[in-house]
């Protein structure tokens, strides 16, 4: 059963979302993507969506630039899992194209396939989605929102 809590932040109201592996979403407002069970339950008490407020305040506020949670990436493909995992080796403060990421996997052709599986990252800020551009440099599409993906790479000091 997973639980959630709805936490202010500057980007609006996310939607944090656990399971008993570990944070299991970090959903915007208008996320494109959520999948909201209504069997889930709410609990502010539970330790890691505790955490993962805490963490996401404290990089919010400049004071955080890596998360240290326990993670659950169970629910997307082997593909999906192998991108979310590359796009937490894109530092704070930086950016990498969708061509450039492609390559690092391994798959230079999948370009487009990389682009949805980064569209469909659940852990959003946490699995730094935002950090992927397209390579003419700019941001295009974010499941968040274009303006939450300029405000978070602003927050890095990119833009």
């Amino acid at each position: 059963m997973k639980k959630y809590l709805l936490h202010p932040s500057a980007l609006g109201v996310l939607r944090l979302v656990a399971s008993a592996q570990g944070l299991a979403g970090v959903y915007f407002p208008e996320h494109k993507h959520l999948q909201f069970d209504p069997a889930w339950q709410l609990d502010p008490n539970d330790g890691v969506l505790r955490r993962t407020a805490q963490q996401l305040d404290a990089y919010f506020a400049g004071e955080l630039q890596n998360f240290d949670l326990p993670l659950d990436c169970t629910q997307g493909t082997a593909f999906q899992q192998e991108v979310w995992q590359a796009l937490r080796t894109i530092p704070y403060g930086s950016v990498c194209s969708y061509a450039a990421l492609a390559r690092q996997i391994g798959r230079p052709k999948a370009i487009r396939a990389l682009g949805a599986a980064n569209g469909r990252n659940p852990l959003s800020i946490v699995i730094p989605c935002h950090r992927v551009i397209a390579a003419n440099g700019d941001l295009q599409g974010y499941a968040g929102g274009l303006e939450n993906k300029r405000r978070l790479l602003a927050l890095e000091n990119y833009l």
